[in-house]
Parts: structure tokens; sequence; C-alpha cells
């Protein structure tokens, strides 16, 4: 008896102190928590979405290659030593593409912008991460270069003869800097000041592109491979709009028809007039631009299906987003954009297409960025594949500094540098691509 009272003491002792640690482990285990969602939400949306903080479908998470993350390493300390005293960063005259030297050059806008949305997609911000630093002061340079310019000009900058100017287009500095702006903005909650500064940048940056925008709907000052402006224009117009500011809805879709209609799907013919006769750059504009539309038809249709008005094999066709609910008109917008998109993200995949203009150049490295973002909008199963593809392109042919540099027309290494962290750097962006299809 009294064996069994001993043992029924410790039993209830036991439970005790388990208690009291099972209490302590989850005291623990939510000041972990806790912090690792701190941890995350300074690394970009897509470690978010694995604390549950925001809904992604768990299919598109990627965890970046071993390999990858060396080289995204050594590149952000390659840009980060490469960072000029005035805050920006350069990509050098087109006369003298033969300097590959990045304190050799002036800072430009367009490539100061391209280098700061690597940094961000790396999570960094102004105030977070390792190149914090480096973010705030070319986040104050392009702020700069906004608030002086004057209202009625097309640009932002008096610098002329630019790498990215004379391939892109003479405008590329506001488009670019306008695609940063959208980026950061989510970023500056805790900073109102800076991010009234940065809404104000973007409402002056909204209307120079709007007025730089011809009949068609691409970008005025268009530069040897002038489609990838008028691409990069779109991609800005929407994420401007998404973010809240002012965007004229018939401009936008000026500039939507024009990147669609370089491609026609009954004859499976390319326009490249605009693109220096280069397929990859045409296409891969035209896949980016018409990724939302396409993303929209889908989820119509699988609406649909859910609902039980269409089954379960049913494609996307106009008769098909008819039943599902659209106008006419609408069924024939989206219809057409899916099948401009499913075809034109085919093309831009080719191995004879990837080639480009035969080497690689700044134009080929932002045409692979166009395509990969647009098939993840476009919420594209395949575009892991794409992404293992391109990331071992791009790991292949990094330098030993950490930088990437073309072979021709844009040679810059820090342009090239910037775009290639933007590739291999995209999944840290899927949540924030993503909703960009909704």
């Amino acid at each position: 008896m009294k064996n069994k009272k001993v043992y029924v003491f410790f039993l209830l002792l036991i439970v005790i102190t388990g208690t009291g640690m099972f209490s302590s482990f989850k005291e623990g285990s939510k000041k972990e928590t806790a912090y690792l969602k701190v941890k995350a939400e300074e690394k970009g949306c897509v470690f978010r979405t694995l604390f549950g903080e925001e809904s992604s479908d768990s299919a598109f998470i990627y965890k970046t290659p071993a390999r990858v993350s060396s080289s995204i390493d050594d590149a952000l300390e390659f840009v980060s030593k490469a960072q000029l005293t005035n805050g920006g960063w350069g990509a050098g005259s087109y006369a003298r593409q033969d300097v590959y030297d990045p304190h050799a050059v002036k800072a430009d806008p367009a490539t100061t912008a391209m280098v700061a949305m690597g940094l961000l997609r790396c999570g960094n911000t102004p105030t977070t991460g390792k190149y914090s630093s480096n973010l705030a002061l070319a986040t104050d340079y392009l702020i700069a270069q906004v608030e002086n310019s004057p209202a009625e000009s097309s640009n932002i900058t008096d610098e002329t003869g630019t790498q990215p100017q004379r391939k892109l287009g003479q405008n590329i500095d506001v488009v670019m800097t306008t695609q940063y702006f959208t980026n950061l903005i989510d970023h500056l909650s805790n900073n109102p000041q800076l991010k009234g500064r940065v809404k104000k940048c973007l409402d002056k940056c909204v209307a120079k592109i709007q007025n730089g925008q011809s009949t068609n709907g691409s970008m005025k000052g268009a530069g040897w491979a002038g489609v990838l402006q008028s691409s990069f224009a779109t991609n800005a117009l929407e994420t401007a709009k998404e973010k809240g500011i002012k965007v004229k809805e018939e401009k936008l879709n000026n500039a939507r028809e024009y990147q669609k209609k370089n491609y026609d799907v009954k004859s499976n013919s390319i326009t490249t007039e605009d693109a220096a006769g280069v397929m990859l750059y045409s296409i891969s504009g035209t896949s980016r631009a018409s990724a939302k539309e396409a993303r929209i038809a889908k989820d119509e249709i699988a609406k649909a299906k859910r609902e039980g008005t269409l089954p379960a094999a049913a494609p996307v066709t106009i008769d098909n987003l008819k039943k599902a609910g659209l106008s006419e008109s609408e069924a024939l917008r989206y219809s057409t954009a899916y099948e401009i998109n499913t075809a034109a993200k085919q093309q831009a995949q080719r191995n004879d297409v990837m080639d480009g203009f035969g080497s690689n150049g700044g134009e080929e490295f932002l045409s692979y960025l166009q395509t990969g973002e647009g098939m993840i909008i476009s919420k594209d199963q395949e575009w892991k594949k794409w992404y293992d593809n391109i990331s071992g392109r791009l790991v292949k042919i990094q330098n030993n500094d950490g930088s990437w540099n073309g072979h021709h027309c844009i040679t810059s290494p820090v342009f090239c540098t910037a775009t290639s962290l933007l590739i291999l750097s995209v999944n840290n962006d899927v949540e924030q691509l993503m909703a960009q299809g909704k």
C-alpha cells in the first residue's frame, strides 16, 4: 500500500512538472514563431506565405537551390561594392561599351532602379537586411531624380546616350524607376513621410509614361529593342494601378494591346519590327503583357467548374467563358489573351529563341525575366522548369567576381548583374507576382 502511494505521488509529480514544462515549451515556441515571423518579413513575400500570413498556392513555393543561393550572394557583394558615392549605379555610355569598371561610369536611374529592385527582391529594404544602407542611398538618389525633373519632361534625367537608353529607349529611366517604386511602397508602412514622397514620385512618373505613349500603345523614343521599353512600361502601369496610383485605363489597355499584337496565334507569326529583328525580345514581352488576362480566363473557368456550371475537362474558350458568366466582349478579350499567352510563353522557352541575338546581352537577360514573371502571374505550373533551366544557364556564365556582363549592346556588368539577380530571386516574389493576376 505504501509503495502504491509513492507511485501515485511520483506520477502526480511528473504530470505537474510535465505540464509546467509543456507550458514553458509552448511559450518558448510562441516566442520562436514570433521571432521567425519578424525575420520572415525581412526576407520578402514568399517567406511570409510559409507562416500562413499570406495565402498562396503551395505548389508555387520553390526553395532556392544551394548553388543558386551562392551565386546570388556573390552577385549581391559585387553590386554593393559597385555603388557610386551619390547612391546610384551606372551602365555607362553606349559609345564606350568596352568600359567594365562600375566606378568609371556615371550613375543613371534605369540601372540604379534595376539594382534596387534586385536588392529588394533579395530581402532588403531601406531599413532592414544586409544591404539596407545601399538600398536607402539608391532610393534617395531616385527620389531626387524624380523630384528635380520638370513635370513636362518625358524622362527623369539629363543623362543621354546611356546603354539602357540607346538599346531599350530614351525613357527607360522613368519606366524602371516607376517599377521600383511600385515594388518598394509596400515596405514603407513604418515611414509615412518617405512613403508619401514615393507616392508623389509615382504620380509624376506615371504621368510621364502616359504622356510618352504613342497612339499604338508603344513608348515613344524607342531604342534598338524598344519593344522591351514598352513591355516594362506596361508592367509599371499595371503595378502602379494595383498600388492605388491613378492610371488611365485606356493607356493601360493600349499598352497591353500593343504587346499582344506582336504575336498572331492564327498564323503563328511574330512581329519583330520594334525588337531589332530578334524574336526573343518581342515574344517575351507578349508573354508578360498577356499574363494577367490569361490568369483571369483560367480563374473564371476554374470557378465555373467548382460551381458545376462547366464540366471538369472544359477548356478555356469564348463559349465556356460566356457560360462562366462573362459578357461576349469580355469572353473574347480574355480568351484571346489566354491563347496568345499560352503560345507566346512556349515560343519564348525554345532554345533557338532563347539564344536571342546569338550571344548574351542585357536585352537577353531582360527577356528571360519577362518570360519568368509572366509565367508566375499566369499561374503556369511549368514555371519551376523554366527556373531550373534559366538559373542553370546563368550560374554557368557568372564571372569570378560575382557579376555578369553582356557580349553585345548592353554590356554593363552592373546592369546585367542586376537583371540576373531579379531572375534568380524571382521565387522570393511569387506571392507579389501572383497577386497581379487577381
